[in-house]
């Protein structure tokens, strides 16, 4: 039985795209809404989970010089397509655990500073996630950390760095943060602004407070709008964390904490107060480069713009408050898939089996407002 694991399809699709075909067998709606990048998609998931045979002939059309790698949801009927390419002479294997492999995924590179230290970018291609670790002096931080801790183990061994304080820009409506849990494994605080931390144990920060990690300063920017209780971290004037407020070619959406329940505001209100936080940070160095908690695409990091390149690629800060405000409240994009869970368990309001996890994040993060 051929199988693939996902690190190492991420790993080939860096290397030898030319020799490898992904067949993506799922129906096309749900390829459309998300699907591995540069992949195909023959829509042959019901012939193969009813009656495989009734599927060869659309396999058959397939180019044969290539490694095939098939892909559905969770890796089960994919397998069955590989099975019928192989008897039609294929080269074939499965991705296993499918979208929901290809989810787990993540990749790190650092990002150019000057800084008194390293700043290393985690993207989670299949969740189009980013997040940052800065090490100075033999001590790390963690900027919006995925549960999948070892990740960032790795990175603070590869550094011999020890972790002194890991930070959540806000409570994520995407997928499910190991903040506090990375936190709690080193007996180190996790920072996350109180208007977050509904039901969380989180040290608290504070506009224009200050952290230190080796000989480098955090400075904390609350920055609300997307959730009451954004922030932004400066580090050094050299770096802008800015979470899911600034992205490089968009802003935060502003209605998922009201949709959720979590928050008394309305859309409304939460874009007439991002419009206010985004000046803030419009204020800061136009040489800083801005590292937001997501990038549109599948990102190979390091995924970076300065703030003078955002200012000029990114439309939505091209518009006054009036025209800012009323877009963002009325032109609602679909929602990210179980956005009110995945809020809820971020903000300490549900508890999500280890189990269900993977299956809760399935599908794109659209935290972006376009």
């Amino acid at each position: 039985m051929s199988k693939i694991r996902p690190k190492q399809l991420g790993n080939r699709l860096q290397t030898d795209t030319d020799d490898l075909l992904v067949l993506d067998i799922r129906h096309t709606e749900e390829y459309d809404d998300w699907h591995i990048p540069d992949s195909i998609n023959v829509d042959v998931y019901d012939e193969l989970a009813n009656n495989p045979n009734t599927a060869k002939e659309a396999l058959a059309t397939l180019p044969d010089e290539k490694e095939i790698v098939t892909v559905c949801a969770a890796g089960v009927v994919s397998q069955t397509a590989t099975d019928v390419l192989e008897e039609l002479g294929y080269e074939a294997a499965t991705l296993t655990d499918g979208m929901n492999g290809w989810s787990r995924v993540h990749r790190s590179a650092p990002v150019p500073t000057t800084l008194d230290g390293t700043l290393v970018q985690v993207a989670r291609p299949g969740k189009g996630c980013l997040s940052h670790v800065l090490i100075s002096d033999g001590e790390a931080a963690v900027f919006d950390p995925s549960h999948y801790l070892e990740e960032y183990e790795e990175i603070l061994d590869d550094h011999d760095a020890e972790l002194v304080s890991v930070f959540d820009t806000h409570a994520h409506a995407d997928h499910v943060s190991g903040g506090a849990e990375l936190a709690e494994r080193h007996g180190v605080p996790y920072y996350l602004h109180l208007k977050d931390a509904l039901a969380i144990d989180a040290t608290p920060v504070e506009d224009g407070e200050t952290v230190e990690v080796g000989s480098v300063a955090i400075e904390v920017i609350h920055t609300p709008g997307h959730s009451e209780g954004s922030v932004s971290f400066d580090i050094d004037d050299e770096a802008l964390v800015t979470g899911d407020t600034l992205f490089h070619e968009s802003v935060g959406r502003v209605e998922l904490g009201v949709e959720a329940g979590i928050e008394d505001s309305d859309a409304e209100a939460n874009a007439a107060t991002l419009y206010e936080s985004l000046q803030r940070l419009l204020d800061r160095p136009d040489d800083a480069v801005v590292l937001p908690a997501h990038d549109s695409g599948s990102p190979e990091p390091p995924v970076t713009a300065t703030l003078g390149e955002v200012r000029e690629r990114n439309t939505d800060l091209e518009r006054d408050r009036e025209a800012f405000v009323e877009t963002l409240a009325s032109d609602i994009p679909d929602h990210p898939p179980n956005f009110e869970r995945v809020k809820r368990t971020n903000v300490g309001q549900e508890d999500i089996p280890d189990d269900e996890l993977s299956e809760l994040e399935l599908g794109p993060n659209r935290c972006a407002a376009e």
